[in-house]
């Protein structure tokens, strides 16, 4: 499961990094105009917003596309189309379909088909598009049929298995909906506790995009608690308790985590990734944690490692937690109308229901403390494989290959494991060829070495690891050649 966990967090580095860019836009476009959302008077507002919010509105497109090419055996263009394929039925079946076959039930939650472009569909399509090409990509069809064998018929099966998919997904997505909106009505009467525990699912369910679901209970009018239009609206819509105003403590939290607390946690990764990597790495992670800090969206930075580290996902979902139901507690007050980051705490202090917003920059100092120390320690202490830290140790980068011939040395390698019959899947890192074989019996290890290669290792029954240095990436390409 953590090897599926880590190839999958691989994958998604490729839309992930399509996003910082998209919430640059959509926070200057705000900015320009925080009235308009991109329908306003301001035409260069419209525009930024517009072109930042068709990437983000479409994020389950760029995953079912990254990780379905990402998860392939040999990231071929044609698991992309599958994963498309497979994006299109859920997107029709589930949400134009359902509701007239089943719509009608009364134990499910009808408003649930409605929510089905989000990053759960979006990744399930890719797996779907992947695990189809694996085992499809070399199908051999009767000469009649000759046409569609191969790689055409990938798109083919994934339609086939998408709908077999769709078909209990009908049942069961409603009822996965309608128990995050039960379990959000249950928090209202806890109050800062119950703030905490909302801001921690709230986290923990962003993976697989139904955040949305519970957002809806606290943020607005599923349960009559309404926190953003209250927030903004007239002071007699505020919301209070016997001790404290109540109104708010569902936005507030956010604002130290998203603008201060994840770019500390970028900065921790960033000085623990190892030196050769720290160049693409800091790249990567300075958009995502600009994009958190300015408009508070946090899926760039969170998909970077969520996946790659879940223990530290776990981890961020808590310090959240911390956060939201301290600032509960405190008297301090700020919303967003669209997220967390710089520019909707500057709108804050002309909400008319805003309390004290300037405490969110002390708040948000102690919290980027906490979060750079946390994430240093828990990194450093269990190891983990955070964006920088892949396995590939720092040594193999000065290895160099006895020859620059590397058809040879590629088929030498494919005939140490047993030939492409015995070649189930083909990848690379910075300085290892990745193989997983059918029989580990059939690996002849010394013939390997024979190639010039520095090393082979064995980290699984049906995977094998050979060191090559840096220049693995030209002999993995000849390898693939040979396997076809």
């Amino acid at each position: 499961m953590m090897k599926f966990l880590q190839r999958l967090g691989k994958s998604l580095m490729l839309p992930v990094a399509c996003l910082p860019v998209a919430g640059i836009l959509v926070g200057i476009g705000y900015w320009i105009d925080p009235t308009g959302w991109g329908a306003g008077s301001n035409i260069i507002s419209n525009i930024l917003y517009s072109a930042g919010s068709s990437i983000i509105d479409n994020m389950s497109v760029l995953f079912a596309i990254g990780v379905a090419v990402g998860m392939s055996k040999d990231q071929e263009g044609t698991s992309a189309l599958a994963g498309i394929v497979a994006w299109f039925i859920f997107q029709t079946l589930l949400g134009k379909v359902a509701p007239t076959i089943v719509g009608d039930i009364s134990w499910l939650d009808s408003a649930a088909f409605t929510k089905v472009n989000n990053q759960f569909i979006g990744i399930l399509s890719g797996v779907i598009g992947a695990m189809c090409y694996n085992r499809f990509c070399k199908t051999q069809l009767p000469e009649f049929l000759g046409f569609f064998s191969g790689r055409r018929s990938v798109a083919i099966v994934t339609a086939g298995v998408t709908l077999l998919v769709c078909i209990p997904m009908m049942f069961l997505w409603p009822f996965i909906y309608g128990a995050l909106v039960s379990f959000g009505e249950a928090m209202i009467s806890l109050g800062p506790i119950g703030a905490g525990i909302y801001a921690f699912f709230n986290r923990l369910l962003i993976p697989v995009g139904l955040h949305h679901a519970l957002n809806s209970v606290f943020w607005f009018d599923v349960a009559g608690i309404n926190d953003i239009a209250n927030f903004w609206g007239s002071p007699e819509n505020v919301i209070w308790n016997d001790t404290f105003q109540v109104t708010g403590i569902y936005q507030t939290g956010f604002f130290p985590v998203m603008m201060f607390g994840l770019p500390a946690g970028a900065l921790a990764m960033y000085m623990l990734a190892k030196k050769d990597k720290k160049k693409a790495t800091g790249g990567i992670l300075l958009a995502a944690a600009l994009a958190s800090f300015v408009t508070g969206i946090t899926e760039p930075l969170e998909f970077s490692f969520m996946f790659l580290a879940p223990g530290l996902y776990v981890v961020h979902a808590l310090l959240t937690a911390v956060s939201v139901a301290v600032c509960a507690v405190l008297p301090v007050r700020a919303g967003f109308n669209f997220s967390a980051g710089l520019v909707d705490w500057l709108l804050s202090f002309n909400a008319p229901n805003a309390v004290n917003p300037w405490l969110i920059i002390p708040i948000g100092l102690v919290v980027a403390v906490i979060y750079f120390v946390v994430f240093y320690f828990v990194i450093k202490k269990f190891n983990l494989k955070t964006p920088g830290r892949e396995d590939d140790q720092d040594a193999e980068l000065t290895i160099e290959l006895a020859s620059n011939n590397y058809t040879d040395i590629a088929r030498i390698i494919l005939e140490g494991v047993g030939g492409p019959e015995n070649v189930t899947s083909v990848d690379n890192c910075i300085t290892r060829l990745r193989l997983e074989v059918k029989d580990r019996l059939n690996v002849d290890e010394k013939k390997i070495k024979s190639a010039g290669v520095k090393g082979v290792l064995r980290p699984a029954k049906n995977s094998v690891q050979v060191i090559i240095g840096p220049k693995v990436q030209f002999v993995a390409d000849e390898f693939k050649k040979l396997c076809k």
